[in-house]
């Protein structure tokens, strides 16, 4: 049985950790708020381009761009966007539960990662990672997202890549994230994904002309908006792991009260009968 000091101890320590995550927990909710913003206001945006960028390209099937090039699949490119920090729960063991059945279907595949986590993960089992991005998994910027899409457009343009996908985790709510896999490139094929619920247009003064000035936007949009849509879920899992985790200390600490209370009334009538016990010797 541990003694009354073992039991002090503990009961520090697991107070200065539920400190710790306590005020993780505050931290995550401030930045949660503007994240959460950000992504609702980034998500209209990029569906909107998305539906016109499919009308055009059905509208203008002669239109001749390096990224609406469709050629035989034989290598693959999957952008990942993950976390740069741990304590978020499940939040990156979701994310890979998504895209490693994905990438394990394919042949010959490279990634693009965005997070120290997601990278770590697929450097330590050998994987093939061309590019590394970190330190802005919960503040991106739309600098980040343009330096991945034109990293991407090059890439696909070279024929380095004979199609592309993207992986981040969709923002629902705070306490609801969605592991999400799109196609990116070729750009013919994304759109023929959203042409169902596009709508018509009149374009002037041609299709292949909004076309043209819509592609390099199209990638840098969408790629903005999944950072966006990341960086929330990351602090609202984070949030909801250190809010899960002040409470199992609390509990543990009740716990370890309870222990010690009943260690220290057990050394107390223990002592007590040592000294009956001499009395009664003396008599």
């Amino acid at each position: 049985m541990p003694s009354v000091q073992d039991i002090r101890r503990r009961i520090k320590s697991v107070k200065s950790i539920q400190q710790i995550t306590k005020a993780m927990k505050m931290v995550a909710a401030a930045r949660l708020r503007r994240a959460q913003e950000r992504a609702n206001a980034s998500r209209p945006y990029t569906e909107k381009i998305q539906e016109i960028l499919a009308s055009v390209a059905s509208g203008s099937s002669d239109a001749k761009h390096p990224l609406l090039e469709v050629r035989q699949v034989n290598r693959t490119g999957f952008v990942i966007l993950g976390a740069d920090k741990g304590l978020a729960g499940a939040y990156t063991a979701n994310l890979l539960r998504e895209i490693v059945p994905r990438i394990q279907e394919k042949e010959d595949v490279e990634l693009i990662t965005a997070g120290r986590k997601v990278n770590d993960y697929f450097r330590r089992r050998n994987y093939k990672v061309a590019q590394q991005f970190s330190g802005f998994s919960e503040r991106p910027t739309f600098q980040n997202a343009k330096e991945l899409a034109d990293l991407v457009a090059n890439a696909y343009a070279s024929g380095q890549y004979d199609e592309m996908y993207l992986a981040y985790t969709k923002f629902h709510s705070p306490i609801h994230h969605e592991p999400t896999v799109i196609r990116l490139l070729p750009l013919e094929q994304a759109a023929k994904e959203k042409s169902k619920a596009s709508g018509e247009y009149i374009f002037e003064p041609s299709a292949e002309e909004v076309l043209n000035l819509l592609l390099p936007k199209y990638l840098e949009t969408v790629i903005f908006g999944a950072l966006v849509q990341a960086a929330a879920s990351e602090l609202g899992a984070r949030m909801a792991a250190m809010g899960s985790a002040t409470d199992n200390a609390q509990e543990l600490i009740s716990k370890l009260v309870l222990n010690y209370n009943k260690v220290r009334q057990a050394n107390i009538t223990r002592e007590i009968t040592e000294i009956v016990g001499g009395a009664e010797a003396l008599k």
